[in-house]
């Protein structure tokens, strides 16, 4: 290191950590040397290397973890140079999934007069796709993300305060004052994310099916075991009651489900300050739920080898009367049946989770949230084309078609006066339930997933499979920094 010739001391430190990475240079973990290690191997002062550090952080190079060090992006290292196509061009740039409509985005892009190119990718490498992006300095102007992922990505840096964006005042004088309170989205006192039409888990069932049996959807489990094993009894060849995603091969599919699950009997994965709360009477009470209805011949210990959509498309095929899911995989239901949207509604019901004995009426919200990364080049575009998405008639019009729920009470209101499933779950919402929140979800969503495969196959016991994996859980969070992110 030269101080006398420029470029500045930390830009030279930046330079010399980026070709040891690309090197190799600090192992098969990743981990970078201390500030105090730099300083003594470089001869440097505090300041630079402190400075070289959280530039590299904000540009997605390394990943800071909190009592823990600094590690090496694996999707930066592991990332190639941008296609020549996706390097900085004219239009408004946004990273999407089939979770939120891209007509729906197309639509609001024209009336904030922008002109995006919509990159869509499916959800299952939407998380990577992100983060190899940031990590390759060319981040999108506007990206469309997994609410569950706000905490990791604000605490990273990579997201801008919308407050920053904001000069009329929208969020504070409009939108904060119209959201329903389940979709708050704040870190450190600022708004990272503003959340995009949201899903709720619930049961899907066949309506011809149920008329013709004089059934009504459950609202209990007891209803809910004595309607599968009635079920059960008339079931003729290969065909399922219940299904649900049960395993790591449905990923996050899993996790939303069984969360739901957990919250219909009031059990939760973390407390309000972070801690593990999943070693409750009621967990393992859950767990118990789960082997009985496959003792019942309702459920299949095979759900556990579910892939994505396997669930609710087996629901779709006629092989399947109930599916535990979300509100979501309507979509995935028109795609298996090739009927519109609202011929979905009119074939299949959609109940909230029937409650367990400590359980009380309360949905599992999700969804997808908006962000504008630190690095769009257009951010002030982003800012507009994300208000005209968020205006309530364009939320009305999408969730009418989709079943998702609009976060905006306004829009929610206008919705469960024209739709029977809005109204039935706008009462709901005052007591929904969101999922885990921890900057390290994915480790946590991870180990849920594990849990229910090794119930449904009958591997360990609901309450050790509880308590294990509340112990398990503890320590993937023990060194991050799991509280949830401040509110003001």
């Amino acid at each position: 290191m030269s101080p006398s010739q420029p470029p500045p001391l930390y830009e030279q430190l930046k330079a010399r950590l980026v070709a040891d990475i690309r090197a190799g240079r600090f192992g098969p973990d990743g981990r970078i040397p201390t500030e105090q290690e730099l300083c003594e191997e470089f001869g440097l002062s505090r300041t630079p290397v402190a400075r070289a550090l959280t530039e590299l952080a904000q540009e997605g190079i390394v990943l800071r973890q909190r009592r823990r060090g600094t590690f090496v992006n694996p999707a930066w290292a592991c990332g190639a140079a941008p296609a020549e196509e996706e390097q900085e061009t004219a239009d408004l740039t946004v990273l999407a999934t089939g979770t939120v409509s891209v007509d729906h985005l197309r639509t609001a892009a024209a009336g904030a007069a922008a002109r995006p190119r919509i990159r869509t990718v499916r959800f299952d490498e939407l998380h990577a796709t992100f983060l190899r992006a940031i990590a390759e300095g060319r981040g999108p102007d506007l990206a469309v993300l997994d609410s569950v992922w706000v905490a990791e990505f604000a605490r990273a840096g990579f997201l801008t305060p919308l407050e920053e964006l904001d000069a009329d005042g929208w969020l504070a004088n409009e939108y904060t004052r119209d959201l329903l309170p389940p979709f708050s989205h704040r870190f450190g006192g600022r708004t990272p994310a503003v959340q995009a039409p949201a899903d709720v888990t619930g049961l899907w069932y066949r309506r011809e099916t149920f008329e013709r049996l004089g059934l009504r959807a459950p609202e209990t489990w007891e209803e809910l075991r004595a309607t599968g094993r009635l079920l059960a009894g008339r079931r003729t060849g290969s065909g399922h009651v219940l299904v649900m995603p049960g395993g790591r091969r449905a990923g996050e599919e899993t996790t939303y489900a069984l969360t739901g699950l957990l919250a219909a009997n009031g059990a939760l994965v973390l407390g309000e300050e972070g801690e593990v709360v999943l070693d409750s009477p009621a967990a393992a009470e859950t767990m118990r739920l789960v082997r009985e209805l496959i003792t019942d011949g309702v459920l299949s210990p095979d759900v556990a080898g579910f892939g994505k959509d396997e669930a609710v498309e087996l629901l779709g095929a006629g092989r399947a009367e109930m599916c535990v899911g979300a509100s979501y995989q309507a979509g995935a239901l028109a795609k298996v049946t090739r009927l519109s949207l609202d011929q979905v509604h009119s074939r299949f019901g959609f109940a909230p989770m029937p409650r367990g004995p400590e359980g009380r009426s309360a949905v599992m919200c999700g969804g997808m949230v908006y962000v504008i990364p630190r690095q769009a080049r257009r951010p002030e575009a982003a800012m507009r084309l994300l208000r005209a998405a968020m205006a309530p008639d364009a939320l009305v019009r999408l969730c009418l078609i989709t079943g998702q729920l609009p976060p905006r009470r306004t829009s929610l209101q206008a919705a469960a006066a024209v739709s029977a499933f809005h109204a039935q779950t706008a009462a709901l919402l005052d007591r929904a339930v969101l999922r885990p929140v921890s900057p390290v979800y994915a480790l946590v969503s991870a180990q849920l997933q594990v849990m229910i495969e090794e119930v449904l196959r009958g591997e360990r016991g609901p309450a050790a499979a509880v308590a294990r994996t509340a112990d398990l859980i503890r320590a993937v969070t023990m060194d991050a920094d799991v509280s949830r992110p401040a509110a003001g």
